[in-house]
């Protein structure tokens, strides 16, 4: 095991030096760890402990789905390591998913379909809320609830609170039918009847609820 301390390291070839010279995107997934968690223990170098959190995964992306139990379960890695990692990884997911969020049109249900198809594999309901700018531009995707395979409650204020939140201009809502089936039921028109009247109220307009079930959906706006 490579047990070097960075203070042994040439300053030349130091992680945050090698940052500094040729840019984060340049470094080795060991070297922006070792960045990110600062320092060893008086048993293990910050090398050490990033390779040792390295070995636990395949590939790097696998980190996504780490929790607190998992970090803290690698050697070196106690619980404000975890938590630092864990923020990091998280802010990382944000600024990422904003950049692709703005490349995101959403100006029919056939592209709503596609851009939350993903969530016809989910066991239990989903309920999403999409926001959008006044060019039908993703701002934010926010799960709203998740509940049981036959059941699921949403009040139309916490739609609606969000959508103050972000300066949106436009609301899609989409939730999932995990028996596959997309046809509406009579709770879901009469719900989204209900969130249109408000959102013409409020100066928000509901511009579509996709309902998804198996590889198919049901745009109820496009059918009422």
């Amino acid at each position: 095991m490579n047990n070097t301390r960075i203070k042994d390291i040439p300053l030349v070839d130091r992680p945050r030096e090698r940052l500094l010279l040729y840019g984060a995107s340049n470094l080795s997934n060991e070297e922006l760890l070792s960045i990110i968690l600062k320092t060893g223990n008086k048993n293990e170098s910050v090398k050490s402990i990033s390779n040792n959190v390295l070995s636990t995964i395949n590939d790097i992306t696998e980190l996504k789905d780490k929790s607190i139990k998992s970090l803290t379960n690698i050697k070196g890695i106690g619980e404000v390591k975890a938590i630092t990692l864990l923020a990091s990884i998280e802010l990382g997911k944000r600024v990422y998913n904003d950049s692709v969020h703005k490349l995101v049109q959403l100006n029919n249900s056939k592209k709503v379909f596609d851009y939350m198809k993903d969530i016809k594999n989910s066991k239990q309901e989903l309920f999403f809320a999409l926001y959008l700018d006044n060019k039908n531009y993703l701002i934010q995707k926010k799960l709203l609830f998740k509940g049981t395979i036959n059941k699921s409650i949403v009040h139309p204020r916490e739609i609606f609170k969000h959508a103050y939140l972000l300066s949106a201009c436009f609301i899609i809502v989409v939730h999932n039918h995990p028996s596959g089936d997309c046809f509406p039921s009579k709770e879901d028109i009469y719900f989204t009847e209900q969130l249109v009247k408000i959102g013409k109220i409020q100066g928000i307009n509901v511009i579509d609820h996709i309902i998804i079930g198996n590889n198919n959906y049901y745009s109820i706006i496009d059918n009422i």
